[in-house]
C-alpha cells in the first residue's frame, strides 16, 4: 500500500510541476514585452506629427497674412497719396484693395480655425504624454512583479523535482516503468477510489478488485487500465 501511496504522491507532484512549468513559461512570456507602451507610444507619436503640421499650417498662414498686409499697404499708400490722377488707374488701385482685403479676412478666418485646432492638439499631446508616461509606469510595476513571480516559481519547481527524484528512488523500477506507460496513454497513471468508483474513469469497480486495493495490492482497474489507490 505504501508503495501505490508513493505513486499516487509522485503523480501528484508532477502534475503540480507540470501546472507551475506552465506558468512559468506564460511568464517568460510576457517578460520584456511591453505592447502597452508601444502603443501609447506611436499614438503620441502620430498626435505630435499632427501637431506640427497644424503649426507649419499656421505660421505658413501668419506669413501668408503679413504679405497680403504689407502689399494692401503700398496699395493704400498709392491710392491716398493724391499723386494719381486718373480715375481708371485710382479704381483699379481700388479693387485691389479690397481683394486684398477680403484674401487677408479669408486667411485670417482660416488662420483663426487653425490656431483652435493647435490648441485642441496641444491638449491631447499633453494628455497622451501623461497617458504614456502611466503606462510605462505600469509595465515596469508589472515586469518587476512578472520577475518576482518567475524566481519564486523556479525556486518551488526545483524543490518539487527534488521531491520527485526522492520518491522515484524508493519505488521499484519496474512499477515505475509501468506508472510512466500509463501516464503517456492516460495522462494521468493512478486513479483514487471514491465511494467504490474508480475516479479515472468514473466507473464502480467489481467487488475483487475493491478488495485487492483494500489489501494494499497493486491492482489495475478492469475498465482504464489505471493503478488503483484507496486513501
Amino acid at each position: 500500500m505504501a508503495t501505490i501511496r508513493q505513486l499516487y504522491q509522485l503523480q501528484e507532484i508532477e502534475l503540480e510541476i507540470e501546472s507551475d512549468e506552465h506558468s512559468l513559461q506564460q511568464i517568460t512570456s510576457q517578460l520584456g514585452q511591453n505592447q502597452a507602451v508601444v502603443k501609447a507610444q506611436n499614438k503620441l507619436a502620430d498626435e505630435q506629427s499632427r501637431l506640427e503640421e497644424l503649426k507649419r499650417q499656421q505660421n505658413s498662414a501668419e506669413w501668408e497674412i503679413d504679405d497680403i498686409t504689407t502689399k494692401l499697404k503700398t496699395t493704400e499708400e498709392q491710392l491716398y497719396s493724391g499723386r494719381i490722377g486718373n480715375p481708371k488707374e485710382l479704381a483699379s488701385l481700388q479693387q485691389e484693395a479690397e481683394l486684398l482685403k477680403a484674401k487677408r479676412d479669408h486667411v485670417e478666418d482660416g488662420a483663426l480655425e487653425i490656431i483652435d485646432k493647435v490648441e485642441l492638439a496641444e491638449a491631447e499631446v499633453k494628455a497622451l504624454e501623461g497617458e504614456l508616461e502611466a503606462t510605462e509606469a505600469d509595465w515596469q510595476s508589472q515586469q518587476k512583479q512578472l520577475a518576482d513571480d518567475k524566481g519564486q516559481l523556479e525556486t518551488k519547481i526545483a524543490e518539487l523535482k527534488q521531491k520527485q527524484q526522492q520518491l522515484l528512488a524508493g519505488i521499484e523500477p519496474q512499477l515505475a516503468e509501468l506508472y510512466y506507460k500509463l501516464k503517456q496513454n492516460k495522462g494521468k497513471a493512478v486513479a483514487k477510489i471514491e465511494q467504490g468508483i474508480c475516479r479515472g474513469c468514473r466507473i464502480s469497480l467489481p467487488t475483487a478488485e475493491l478488495q485487492q486495493a483494500r489489501s494494499g495490492q497493486l491492482v489495475q482497474c478492469s475498465s482504464c487500465g489505471r493503478i488503483l489507490f484507496l486513501a
